[in-house]
């Protein structure tokens, strides 16, 4: 019988080479940010325009409009797009946030010129056809019910609301009613006041040379002007945590518990101990949350604890569905973690496991043409350089465990975090009123 061989220790992870990135702002005022990626014969496009807006009307319309951006022009229709796209050897998708509407796509290097004379296109004569419109609005209003029906829906909407109140990031989704109410007239006035370059960035990624892809941009964008800057997304307010919410899902049999606090922004000192903190506690398989609630009590079949970025300020978010009947135990282990990462000081081998976690996943990610594309458009959007991708790794290499605890007390203790359940209160109310505060709905 062979003996079992040691599991050879990792190495330090190997550092980055930093892409060369061609930044210009062109004379309409779009930026421009190109980068040379050979290997594979294609090029990467993500188009940032801020895109901010209040109210369930402006969230509808936005909605809409990214929806149907693609459906014609004032010389393509949404078929002849489609087939156009396809001689490119490309693809093309809008979409929207709270804070901003989105176009990404690729394409095959010899496609370049095409896709962005088609983008231009779109953007200074998208018609928004009626008949496109009205099926898009069907569609998102049958959508929208379906995906309020979910726990996990239900919990994040009011999750956000209570967090942000009016604030735009308050409301993710627009009621059916708002939908229902757009007009394609309304779609092509929204697009002409908030589809502008100046202040929206357009990265490119791929088998290019930088400069000639940067006069290509400039050649087939020179139409799109306006007299306007793009809106960016207002302060935020005042975070107060509250009692814990409980919407009542009568004869539920699991509960859906989300938990959200203020977390670190990606040029903040401590934000490299705060995502290692994060990752010890919940941010990966291995953490101690998914040991506790997962393996050792079984349950759940996993939680996750993330960092999410929007540009107005970044947030910790805290998930897990679980038991109807295990609701207030799960709430126990999870208040319990949380405040032990707060309060008690990792060890020196965990903090070790999770630098190398983050470290390899952010390599991974920015290894491949699309994954660089998306990564950079990110950066560009928190104000952070290409640095970013050389200097966090270095910068999560010198965390200690001190620093995480402290960047955890800081962020992550139980009583800085919002909390939302959705379950059937008659069964999870009164046990969960012996652990902590709670106001139901």
């Amino acid at each position: 019988m062979t003996a079992a061989r040691a599991v050879p220790a990792l190495g330090k992870p190997r550092t980055s080479r930093l892409p060369s990135v061609a930044d210009t702002t062109l004379d309409n005022g779009l930026r421009v940010l190109a980068v040379r990626r050979p290997g594979v014969p294609l090029v990467e496009l993500r188009l940032r325009i801020p895109f901010a807006g209040k109210g369930d009307d402006h969230v509808a319309r936005a909605q809409l409009l990214g929806d149907t951006l693609l459906s014609g022009t004032d010389r393509r229709s949404a078929s002849q797009i489609a087939v156009d796209l396809q001689s490119f050897g490309g693809q093309l998708h809008a979409s929207n946030d709270a804070d901003r509407l989105g176009i990404s796509g690729s394409v095959l290097s010899s496609g370049f010129g095409g896709i962005l004379d088609l983008l231009g296109e779109l953007l200074t004569s998208a018609s928004y056809p009626k008949d496109e419109v009205v099926a898009e609005r069907d569609r998102l209003v049958q959508e929208l019910a379906i995906h309020r029906s979910q726990a996990s829906v239900i919990a994040r909407e009011a999750l956000l609301h209570r967090m942000y109140g009016e604030h735009p990031y308050g409301l993710e989704l627009p009621s059916a009613q708002a939908v229902e109410d757009v007009k394609p007239s309304q779609l092509r006035a929204l697009h002409a006041k908030r589809v502008v370059p100046a202040g929206s960035v357009l990265t490119v990624v791929g088998d290019v040379q930088p400069a000639r892809a940067v006069a290509q941009v400039e050649k087939a964008l020179a139409g799109w002007t306006a007299t306007t800057k793009a809106t960016r997304t207002p302060k935020l307010p005042k975070h107060a945590a509250g009692p814990a919410l409980l919407i009542d899902r009568p004869g539920a049999v699991q509960t859906t518990i989300r938990m959200a606090g203020p977390a670190p922004a990606r040029s903040s000192a401590d934000y490299a101990a705060a995502s290692l903190a994060n990752m010890v506690f919940g941010g990966y398989f291995s953490s101690r949350w998914t040991a506790n609630i997962r393996e050792d009590k079984g349950y759940t079949y996993g939680g996750h604890s993330v960092f999410e970025h929007p540009p107005a300020g970044s947030r910790i978010t805290v998930s897990v569905d679980v038991a109807t009947d295990v609701t207030a135990p799960s709430m126990v282990e999870t208040l319990y973690e949380l405040g032990r990462i707060a309060t008690v000081a990792v060890s020196q081998e965990e903090l070790d496991q999770a630098r190398r976690y983050a470290i390899g996943s952010l390599q991974l990610g920015t290894a491949s043409q699309a994954g660089l594309a998306s990564m950079i458009s990110m950066l560009v959007g928190a104000d952070l350089g290409v640095s970013y991708l050389r200097d966090f790794p270095t910068q999560l290499q010198a965390v200690t465990v001190d620093e995480v605890l402290a960047a955890a007390a800081a962020w992550m203790a139980p009583t800085r975090l919002s909390a939302v359940l959705v379950g059937d209160a008659a069964v999870v109310s009164d046990s969960l009123q012996t652990l902590i505060a709670v106001e139901k709905s």
